[in-house]
């Protein structure tokens, strides 16, 4: 029996929630692998659950706990342990935590760098600049940033004849709702609801969590499906970040734009310099175009920038 077929037999005989300690102590009773003269069975045993979950391997699922700690479990055995068990959710009083950590909002260089890869300009909405600011309402209308991406055409011809049939299919634009992480079931409909108000108004609209439960796969899934709202899985590399459901495309909805240009200084420009670039004239339109990167969120030029950035703000590189 290899380690990994011992890993697997482990959280099988063990069918609920584990830590890598427990599965090792398991091992070494039940004598499925020899270690042998290794110094360290259990920090072993971790890193390979952790190679499990990293290489995507469906057998392996995890939850993280209220302490921060995760716990594993077979994907068969899921029925057996409980969906109360699975959602576990923080308590009403927090602990303080001494740790430091990041800001939602240090997650946003991030995506921008993720989108601008694929030709999105991106640009963060900030709420507190919207007229009434400090009704919590807000936070169910402004989408957390704005995405708008060109169709490229490479011929003159092709471009003059699309603008002429219809401007609209020259672009898209996608609001995007930014999270530090989904543990619950709970977390997840709140988010995503929250999404969806946001993200009425665009083509698309995306969900973006740095941390997502293994355990609400099934349920991220039913809410696409019945919603349409795509869900993606942000990376501290964000070359390395994935969709794990696509968005369905949608009308723009003109009339929520005017309500939005009408209470947030930044979504109103960044509407202008879109409509700037939409309708300038060839001989403006490289000039008008570095005028809305200039405008737009920055994003890392190579990984040192990244690295620095993620060890500078606490955000976990791993």
């Amino acid at each position: 029996m290899t380690i990994k077929e011992a890993i697997l037999q482990s959280l099988s005989d063990i069918k609920g929630l584990t830590n890598s300690n427990e599965v090792c102590k398991h091992i070494i009773e039940n004598n499925y692998y020899d270690f042998g003269d290794a110094k360290t069975p259990p920090a072993t045993v971790s890193a390979l659950l952790g190679d499990f979950i990293r290489n995507g391997d469906s057998r392996v699922k995890r939850v993280k706990g209220k302490s921060g700690t995760y716990s594993y479990y077979l994907a068969k055995n899921e029925p057996e342990i409980g969906v109360e068990i699975l959602i576990q959710t923080e308590p009403e009083t927090k602990r303080k935590n001494n740790h430091k950590t990041y800001l939602e909002r240090d997650l946003h260089q991030l995506l921008s760098s993720y989108l601008k890869n694929d030709d999105v300009y991106s640009k963060t909405i900030f709420h507190e600049q919207s007229k009434n600011s400090k009704d919590n309402y807000q936070k169910w209308v402004h989408p957390d940033m704005v995405g708008i991406n060109f169709l490229n055409l490479q011929t003159k011809a092709s471009q003059t004849f699309l603008k002429a049939v219809n401007r609209a299919d020259t672009f898209k634009i996608t609001s995007y709702e930014v999270k530090k992480e989904i543990n619950t079931d709970y977390e997840l409909k709140k988010c995503f609801f929250q999404a969806v108000s946001n993200s009425s108004w665009a083509n698309y609209g995306y969900l973006v969590a740095f941390e997502i439960s293994d355990s609400l796969e099934e349920e991220m899934e039913r809410l696409n499906q019945s919603f349409g709202i795509g869900i993606i899985e942000l990376k501290p590399n964000p070359y390395e970040s994935k969709i794990l459901y696509p968005s369905k495309l949608k009308e723009l909805d003109f009339k929520t734009i005017d309500k939005l240009c009408k209470i947030n200084p930044d979504f109103e420009k960044f509407i202008e310099q879109t409509e700037k670039l939409l309708t300038v004239s060839e001989k403006y339109f490289k000039s008008t175009e570095k005028e809305l990167n200039g405008f737009c969120d920055d994003y890392f030029k190579n990984d040192s920038e990244i690295e620095k950035y993620c060890t500078d703000k606490n955000i976990p590189n791993e």
